[in-house]
């Protein structure tokens, strides 16, 4: 009991029954195919059961928290989820922020800081003060100081903590408020170029382009509460279309030329330019990502040049560095800086500054052992994949010393290249010899290879999954004979046939002098009509190559902002598809049903149903999302969310329509024997017999399972998706909608989340649109799918400033023999056992 947790009987979602012995304090690898029940165990059996015992020990369960379905788990420790999840919306959390390696930045340059006297010239150095080697209070409130310069006796305000805070009034940038950025009014997407006001131009309606002119005139009317006729002749109004504008009604001009228009009561009386700036503002201050509507544009800070700090403070320095360059540096760097300066230390401030300047390099090295030592602290958290946050956290969480711990973790290799692996491996490994249990769902081999014990669940996903087909180490796994695992690594070891490369006769797209972030390419082509793989080490610049410079060219920057010198052959392609790791959408009501546009067909499937019709029900009433049909209790949801104390949110059934979205009535009415509710509970694979008749939705179901998506559910919430699985359903929509010319699809990772097995199907899909005229570019570390390519840039050779070059670009088997590419020598292994 001590030494195992003890499950037995689980039979959540597709879990067929299923009983096993975990070891505790050992690096455990959960694997199979995508969904045959690796998340159902450790995530809604194990994890949710940790969370259900937390309560009940809490004296906060109640019958509307049930257990997982599962007849007993035994042994269970405490439990820390570490998902693939945003990092976050906030604009201001960083890199430095999140791991609070900036407070330790902070608190360096207000004990080490040296500036220049702006009366004299003279250098003034930072006074050291018997205080503790932490954040000083009196400072973090604000309280103003003054120092004298020791040259010419000058009095200047002493620099503490707060100055160096872009968080902080007393050292934010006035001009962005220590954002970085500004938002503004975009003239050029409101007006034509030759009336923009700024040049004095006639300021009439009959100047806004005409693809927003209604948009307008609609917003002024219902925000001023008067009937406006966007097909009136408004020309000779302009100084009246003016002042509406940007003044409002109550302008003396609009009163002159518009005498009966009357605001409603209680409208503002701003012009609508400044109305929407408000509401854009408003929409901000909520948190959520505003719709600029093509009115306003985001720019960096013209006072701070993105740097977010006052001009003062930016000017001190430490060891000959200021503060946004340390916070610019990547981590490797900065780490090698604090290390310097302790060595460098002067007697009398070592009793002040040791201890900081000695943990910094700890919690720096803890961040490179996991692949981000390309990052930087001045890194907004929001730009950051999931596998990049769930990382940090896990760096973050190895100085905790916490022990006895059951750690679960989501595929933590996502987004890695091979090459760093090693050092992901290392963490886990720390945090099991601290006496915890690490639980890893994963699919990398060498993350298999390193597990002190594997299990493989399968045999396939969905209703075919749910079982253990394989237990031990990688070598027992192998030659099981039940094992999905272990007969792909059979497979992987007797080799496999490079194909013939497809030829470029349609033409290249080219890149000529890329230089956004740290990219520094002369020139890169991309073969149209190919499948095309971007490679390189974590940070190296390939996303920036393909989604700032590829997809940025078809949106036409202004000629100053595009980072490129040239980019031929963009006629050739007829448009562009982009299939990046952003969420599909932040609302939780939009399921996969909702998401590939299946429900609108569904609901009136049913509302054409006898008994809907007698019932009188239409449409309307068998969505989950509008009233009149759904439960109101949970909105539709089927769900409850009840708050935790220090866990997260944890989601209950409705106790009124007990998970079924609906009223009774709505219920009553089947299709085949299924509720609507029934329906949307069964997976993808299990609706196809039921939709079989209906063509559109049975074609588009048997697409979803085309590209390895059929264990999910029709109701399941699109924000429950990995990036993987997200990218992965926009293909599967892509692919039922009607032929169309040839395109560029651009796709980051689309292998995250896959068993290697599955990556095969991905690459047969992803030949069906290049056999169809399209060109599709894939961002890959998955050397499986790499190999099949056609063609491969490898961006490199590191991470950061250290990378952004062309290391190699040529067929697989020629990267293979490219000098300097670490993609080079992984496919190199590869490609000679299959010789």
């Amino acid at each position: 009991m001590n030494d195992t947790i003890r499950i037995r009987g689980a039979r959540e979602n597709n879990l067929k029954n299923l009983s096993l012995d975990i070891p505790k304090n050992k690096l455990v690898v959960l694997t199979g195919p995508s969904g045959s029940g690796k998340s159902t165990l450790a995530m809604d059996t194990l994890q949710r059961e940790c969370q259900r015992q937390y309560m009940e020990s809490m004296g906060m369960a109640s019958d509307s928290v049930g257990k997982p379905k599962v007849d007993s788990i035994e042994g269970l420790s405490p439990s820390i989820r570490i998902a693939q999840h945003s990092a976050g919306r906030n604009p201001r959390s960083t890199v430095g922020t999140a791991t609070d390696l900036y407070t330790h930045v902070r608190f360096l340059f207000a004990r080490l800081g040296e500036r220049s006297c702006p009366s004299c010239g003279g250098a003034i150095h930072s006074t050291f003060e018997p205080q503790a080697a932490a954040p000083d209070e009196e400072e973090e409130r604000g309280a103003r100081q003054v120092e004298a310069c020791p040259h010419c006796g000058v009095e200047l305000e002493k620099l503490g903590m707060p100055h160096f805070s872009f968080n902080k009034p007393e050292g934010a940038c006035a001009c962005c408020g220590g954002l970085g950025r500004v938002t503004t009014i975009h003239e050029a997407a409101v007006f034509r170029p030759e009336l923009s006001l700024r040049e004095g131009g006639v300021a009439s309606l009959t100047g806004v382009h005409r693809d927003i002119q209604t948009k307008i005139l609609v917003a002024a009317g219902k925000h001023f509460g008067f009937a406006f006729d966007p097909d009136q002749p408004i020309g000779e109004y302009g100084e009246a279309q003016r002042d509406l504008l940007y003044y409002g009604v109550e302008s003396e001009a609009f009163k002159r030329h518009y005498p009966n228009v009357k605001p409603a009561q209680g409208t503002k009386f701003e012009g609508v330019i400044p109305g929407l700036w408000r509401r854009y503002r408003e929409k901000e201050a909520e948190g959520g990502y505003a719709d600029k509507d093509g009115f306003f544009r985001e720019g960096v800070c013209p006072d701070c040049g993105g740097a977010k700090l006052k001009e003062e403070v930016r000017r001190v320095t430490v060891a000959g560095a200021s503060i946004t360059e340390v916070t610019g540096w990547p981590l490797g760097r900065v780490q090698e800086w604090a290390q310097l300066r302790l060595r460098e230390l002067p007697d009398a401030a070592r009793p002040y500054v040791e201890p900081v300047l000695a943990e910094m390099p700890k919690r720096l090295q803890r961040i490179v052992d996991v692949g981000l030592g390309y990052l930087s602290l001045d890194r907004q958290t929001t730009t950051l994949s999931g596998g990049e946050a769930q990382r940090l956290r896990l760096a973050t969480l190895l100085g905790s010393g916490l022990t006895g711990v059951l750690y679960i973790l989501d595929e933590p290799t996502t987004g890695l290249h091979p090459r760093d692996t090693a050092g992901l491996i290392g963490v886990l490994r720390q945090l099991r010899d601290l006496g915890n249990t690490v639980l890893v769902i994963e699919h990398d081999v060498e993350m298999m290879r390193a597990a002190d014990h594997l299990i493989d669940i399968g045999p396939g996903a969905g209703q075919h999954g749910g079982q253990i087909v394989g237990q031990g180490t990688l070598e027992e796994l192998m030659a099981s004979g039940t094992s999905v695992t272990g007969a792909y690594l059979r497979a992987e070891r007797s080799g496999f046939s490079p194909r013939e490369p497809r030829s470029d006769s349609r033409g290249r797209v080219t890149i000529r002098g890329a230089s956004v972030r740290n990219l520094d390419i002369a020139e890169a082509s991309f073969p149209l009509g190919s499948l095309v793989a971007v490679t390189g080490v974590s940070g190296s610049g390939k996303s920036t190559l393909v989604f700032d410079v590829l997809d940025r060219a078809f949106d036409e920057a202004p000629e100053g902002e595009k980072g490129w010198e040239a980019i031929e052959g963009l006629e050739k392609v007829g448009g562009i598809a982009l299939m990046d790791q952003s969420p599909l959408v932040r609302m939780q009501r939009s399921s996969v049903a909702t998401y590939t546009d299946l429900y609108t067909p569904l609901r009136q499937l049913f509302a054409g149903l006898p008994e809907a019709k007698a019932a009188g029900l239409g449409a309307k009433h068998f969505s989950f999302n509008t009233p009149g049909g759904r439960c109101e209790r949970c909105q539709g949801l089927g769900t409850l969310s009840v708050e935790l104390d220090f866990l997260p949110n944890l989601e209950v059934r409705c106790p009124a329509c007990k998970g079924k979205r609906f009223a009774q009535e709505v219920l009553s009415v089947r299709f085949r024997g299924h509720s609507i509710s029934d329906l949307l509970d069964l997976s993808v694979e299990e609706s196809l017999p039921v939709l079989e008749s209906e063509s559109k939705m049975a074609g588009l179901a048997a697409t979803l399972c085309e590209v390895g998506l059929g264990y999910l559910k029709w109701g399941q919430s699109v924000k429950t998706l990995s990036g993987g699985e997200g990218q992965r359903i926009r293909l599967a929509r892509e692919l039922s909608k009607p032929a169309k010319k040839p395109a560029l699809y651009l796709l980051d990772e689309p292998t995250a989340g896959l068993h290697p097995t599955d990556i095969m199907r991905l690459r047969r899909l992803l030949d069906k649109l290049v056999e169809a005229g399209h060109t599709v570019v894939v961002v890959e570390h998955s050397m499986e799918l790499v190999r099949e390519a056609d063609w491969v840039l490898d961006i490199g050779p590191e991470g950061g400033a250290a990378g952004g070059r062309l290391i190699a670009s040529g067929t697989p088997q020629q990267v293979a023999e490219a000098p300097g590419s670490f993609t080079g020598a992984f496919l190199k292994g590869q490609l000679a056992e299959a010789r």
